[in-house]
């Protein structure tokens, strides 16, 4: 048998940039052994910068510039951090990441892009936006089309800076707003002079051409809500001002101790950090001291190879590290608004649809490399297995992470069955309620445990949904946690990366336990061949607590959270769930149900929360216990955005099966939606039978508290059976 290869070493990229994106790409295909791979972004994707002019005109649909980050750092096998980073302790190495505990690196690279912002243009952040970061800058260019085609604002238009971003963006947006709209580019000195002559004159011909106002030798000294104000008195109009003048790295790196130039990272022809031999940057955010460059994309696509060389003998230890030797010129294909170019390479200017179409062309086969992630061959099976084994691996869906890899709920009953009731006059309960309720003075104790295989390769956002999971049978039962036992399984790793993955995992612990009230008092780790994050949970109840008995015809079924978890996670094993999907769904795992939980428990006749047997099974447990019949409405039960179309293609978790096999006694509509019902949750919401009276304003004082709860329907009289109506 093949040893399991230990982790020894972390390799950190700092930001989703062109570059770090195509090393994550060739990293999937040729990963080196040993190494975890972590990538930090704030977002979930990345925008292509060479296709924003084409989204801004009309041209391309959002999805089709957006770099998926969620499915390649799948591809690459990395753990995706969405947050922002902040900051480098290069002495802990360690990357400072804003609200999280920091992240260790061996290795780290930073390609965090470039901003437009002007902070020191007047009245620039209140009424200005900066065409960098290009996601940001998409979402409020597409919100400022729709107020004018709903006719809240005027299609006027003034974009400060005249070089080519500036001229193109303003190209854009004239074609996009149509003939009445105002569009001016306002320079301080002459426009266009990082071109040569015939290309300058056929952009200006564009811009004579759509009536947009070139304004030079006048400087921008503020803008307001009006539009923007020049040094020579003037005021022009604009209801959108877009900010290209400049670029400027973001302000952290200033503390890092990097040398930098002009804010850049300085680097030397390896990409390294000409301070820190552990620190490479690459991208916009790099300054070449050996050949000094503009920003522009073209290096940072050709700089990737490179980089990735020489990150792997930076971590290996092995081989000689290649130096990126920039061309002095390269081809720039300048988009006109409508489908039509400008070429500028040697001073030879070239104009006409043919280049736009070449330029769609490369654009496209860019983007293809994202889109159409090349899938890896699995490890063949050896000629001899057992019987059974090729039937157990058809259709060669991986087993899925979180609740989706507990056993089937027939198989667990079947198990239960067996057990004998409690002889020992302190125990409350039998096995098969959501917890163990132990007499405790004049109240009563609950105690439950749980665990989570990984779903997500980022220890501490598997800690916290973990924890909010593990915490929901105290939750549902109306106790408040007390005290936590941590069970932690980890890969085989150097025992320095031991230490740092426990040190996220117990931050993540102690945040979201203390937030609760509750405490970390222990528990025990071991080695093993995945990560598992596990814990055993005690709580207090000064009540009686609320079980799934109870429920009684006439009340209404309140469920807390949105369904669709598990077909979500299952998809984005296969990388074929969005990545702003992806991140929906894991913050509706991460977030607690105690505020929830305490306005509901007074007034529940039965609560649970929904997990790994879904809404259905768990519901219908409810039922069970109290002897009713229930009635839901499908079309009311909050779901997961994208869940359904995902539910449509075909992905599902590996428990869906056995979940619906256990369901016989309830009548339902086929479809991907009523699939949903069955959809195994991880850190579901709270599923309660509240009293008709009461529904109404348990809801609003939901609300109130931040939750989006929703009346999915309600208890029935009649023998344990669940009626789903469209």
């Amino acid at each position: 048998m093949q040893p399991q290869i230990p982790l020894t070493r972390d390799l950190v990229l700092i930001g989703g940039g062109h570059t770090h994106a195509l090393v994550l790409r060739m990293w999937g295909m040729r990963p080196v052994p040993g190494v975890r791979l972590t990538l930090i972004n704030p977002l979930p994707t990345a925008a292509y910068s060479g296709m924003l002019p084409g989204h801004i005109a009309g041209h391309y649909a959002r999805e089709e510039l957006q770099i998926d980050l969620v499915r390649l750092a799948r591809h690459a096998g990395a753990r995706l951090i969405l947050g922002r980073a902040t900051g480098i302790d290069r002495e802990a190495r360690r990357v400072i990441v804003e609200g999280r505990p920091p992240v260790a690196y061996d290795i780290a690279s930073i390609d965090i892009g470039i901003t437009s912002e002007m902070p020191a243009l007047q009245g620039f952040a209140e009424h200005a936006v900066p065409a960098k970061p290009l996601d940001a800058f998409a979402d409020r260019w597409e919100a400022f089309v729709r107020r004018v085609e709903a006719g809240e604002v005027h299609p006027a238009v003034a974009v400060i800076g005249g070089g080519v971003a500036g001229v193109e963006l303003a190209l854009a947006a004239r074609h996009r707003l149509g003939d009445g709209a105002g569009i001016a580019v306002i320079e301080r000195k002459e426009a266009l002079t990082a071109l040569g002559r015939g290309a300058r004159r056929a952009l200006r011909a564009h811009l004579d051409r759509g009536q947009v106002v070139l304004i030079e030798q006048s400087a921008a000294v503020g803008v307001s809500a009006d539009g923007v104000a020049l040094a020579d008195g003037r005021t022009i109009p604009a209801d959108f001002v877009i900010g290209t003048a400049v670029a400027r790295a973001q302000g952290w790196l200033g503390t890092t101790g990097l040398a930098l130039q002009g804010g850049f990272v300085t680097v030397d022809p390896t990409l390294r950090s000409v301070t820190d031999p552990a620190v490479f940057a690459a991208g916009d955010i790099a300054h070449l001291a050996h050949a000094p460059r503009p920003k522009a994309g073209v290096f940072a696509v050709r700089q990737a190879p490179i980089l990735l060389h020489n990150l792997t003998v930076a971590l290996t230890g092995t081989g000689r590290m290649h130096s990126y030797r920039p061309q002095r010129d390269y081809l720039k294909l300048i988009s006109t608004g409508f489908k039509g170019a400008v070429a500028d390479k040697w001073g030879l200017p070239l104009d006409g649809a043919w280049l736009w179409r070449w330029k769609d062309r490369i654009d496209r086969k860019f983007m293809a490399k994202f889109h159409d992630l090349p899938q890896m061959a699995a490890s063949p099976l050896p000629a001899i297995v057992a019987e059974g084994v090729r039937e157990a691996l058809a259709g060669g869906k991986p087993l899925c992470g979180g609740c989706g890899a507990k056993v089937a709920q027939a198989d667990l009953h079947a198990a239960l069955a067996g057990l004998p009731q409690p002889t020992r006059a302190d125990i409350l309960s039998g096995p098969g309620d959501d917890a163990a309720i132990l007499a405790h003075g004049k109240g009563h104790q609950l105690i439950t445990t749980d665990h989570v295989r990984a779903f997500t390769e980022d220890p501490y956002l598997l800690t916290k949904i973990t924890a909010v999971h593990a915490m929901g049978d105290i939750w549902s039962m109306g106790a408040r946690p007390q005290a936590a036992l941590a069970q932690v399984i980890l890969p085989r790793m150097s025992p320095h990366m031991q230490a740092e993955t426990l040190r996220e995992i117990m931050a993540a612990s102690a945040a979201v336990f203390g937030a609760e009230g509750a405490d970390i008092v222990g528990g025990h780790t071991s080695l093993g061949a995945e990560l598992t994050v596990g814990f055993t949970v005690t709580g207090l109840a000064a009540n009686r607590p609320v079980t799934q008995a109870g429920a009684e015809p006439g009340d209404w079924l309140i469920l807390t959270k949105p369904i669709g978890t598990g077909v979500i996670l299952a998809a984005e094993m296969a990388r074929g769930a969005p990545g702003d999907v992806v991140a929906a769904a894991l913050a509706s795992m991460a977030r607690p149900q105690g505020a929830a939980a305490r306005i509901l428990a007074p007034e529940a006749h039965a609560m649970t929360d929904v997990t790994g047997f879904g809404l259905a099974g768990h519901l219908m447990a409810m039922m069970d216990a109290s002897g009713t019949a229930a009635r839901i409405s499908l079309g009311h039960v909050p779901v997961l955005a994208g869940a359904e179309a995902l539910s449509a293609q075909g992905h599902g978790s590996t428990l869906l099966p056995g979940n619906r096999a256990a369901m016989a006694r309830m009548f339902l509509t086929e479809g991907p939606c009523a699939d949903l019902l069955f959809d195994p949750q991880t850190a579901g919401g709270l599923l309660a039978a509240v009293p008709a009276h009461a529904a109404l304003d348990v809801i609003r004082r939901l609300r109130d508290a931040g939750e989006r709860p929703a009346i999915i329907g309600e208890v029935n009289e009649g023998p344990p059976f669940l009626t789903v109506e469209d």
